[in-house]
């Protein structure tokens, strides 16, 4: 269910000052500025870059209201994820899922495939393949701003009154929901991270890794379908930091750690002859999973048994150490 155009036009009735700059050229925002000064030697993938700007052409800057209120980039708005499965991490001791809103969708394709096991991930093989993507387009916001919005499940009063929310809506409980899980513990061995805004990203990312990082997202059509793999390149290293976008009026993101973890780029190709090229995620170490997690029901094993893997969807960021001197791929074995 998306968030009613009302509560749109309600977010921009906060707004006190908001500069445009000229339509020939505009000063780097604060989150380019970031990213620039600590990760110069790396490409912004598109599911960060295409949360830049509200148009994709016309920058807008955020500030502050005098009494403190924050307001947001014209087009700014959030939804609701319609009619979908989230694949949630579960562990076996009920502790709350270590990540979220994974956008893989059972209910819109019974035969779309969800997981699968590392060994299979070769090419030649065919799967059933539904890439949905998140409706919600919400912006990052400058650090200094998000820092000011209240995040806590102690204010949430005071944020659904900033959002214009009422209490018992829809919109309420998809904020609710999104903090309390940002707030929950992450099962044993995970490190986890809500980022309100793309620089605080950047620092959890680079604490776990260092400052010698890639990123990547899935680049992939709307459509599902069946698509065979091509080839399968291992990214170095068994470490990284998977961030998933949540549902909240602004953009945050979900990213954890788990030790070890292997990131790969999968480039396919659809039944008719259109290549795309995904990013898959293998979790190494299911031991602390929910025995009832759907990944088990799906593939028929069990925890800590075997690797399972999963694409990630398209607004989602994997990031990866990187070699000083250049990305190393590692092609995956075919044993």
């Amino acid at each position: 269910m998306a968030f009613h155009l009302a509560l749109f036009f309600s977010l921009l009735k906060m707004a006190v000052v908001v500069a445009l700059a000229s339509q020939d050229a505009h000063p780097p925002l604060p989150h380019e500025l970031y990213w620039n000064s600590v990760l110069p030697n790396t490409q912004m993938p598109k599911a960060i870059s295409q949360l830049l700007q509200p148009d994709g052409t016309k920058p807008a800057y955020v500030g502050v209201a005098q009494e403190g209120n924050a307001f947001f980039y014209p087009g700014h708005h959030a939804h609701a994820t319609n009619g979908g499965t989230n694949v949630d991490l579960v562990g076996k001791d009920g502790t709350k899922p270590a990540y979220v809103g994974n956008q893989l969708h059972k209910d819109d394709n019974p035969q779309a495939t969800l997981f699968f096991l590392e060994k299979d991930m070769r090419p030649g093989t065919t799967m059933n393949l539904n890439f949905t993507r998140n409706s919600n387009t919400a912006n990052f916001l400058p650090r200094k701003t998000a820092e000011l919005i209240p995040f806590s499940s102690n204010e949430l009063p005071e944020i659904f009154n900033q959002f214009s929310v009422k209490s018992e809506s829809v919109e309420a409980s998809i904020i609710k929901q999104t903090i309390e899980e940002c707030e929950a513990a992450g099962i044993r061995g995970e490190e986890k991270y809500c980022a309100t805004s793309l620089e605080s990203m950047i620092d959890f990312t680079t604490s776990k890794l260092g400052i010698n990082v890639r990123a990547f997202s899935t680049a992939v059509l709307e459509k599902g379908g069946t698509m065979s793999i091509i080839s399968v390149k291992k990214l170095a290293g068994d470490k990284a930091v998977v961030c998933h976008k949540q549902n909240y009026p602004y953009a945050v993101f979900y990213c954890h750690a788990t030790k070890p973890t292997r990131a790969y780029v999968v480039p396919l190709r659809s039944s008719d002859g259109v290549k795309a090229k995904a990013v898959a995620i293998c979790h190494v170490d299911t031991s602390e999973w929910d025995p009832q997690h759907l990944a088990f029901q799906v593939l028929k094993v069990k925890p800590g048994t075997i690797p399972i893997c999963h694409f990630l969807p398209s607004d989602h960021v994997v990031w990866v150490p990187t070699p000083k001197s250049t990305l190393v791929v590692e092609p995956i074995s075919s044993t």
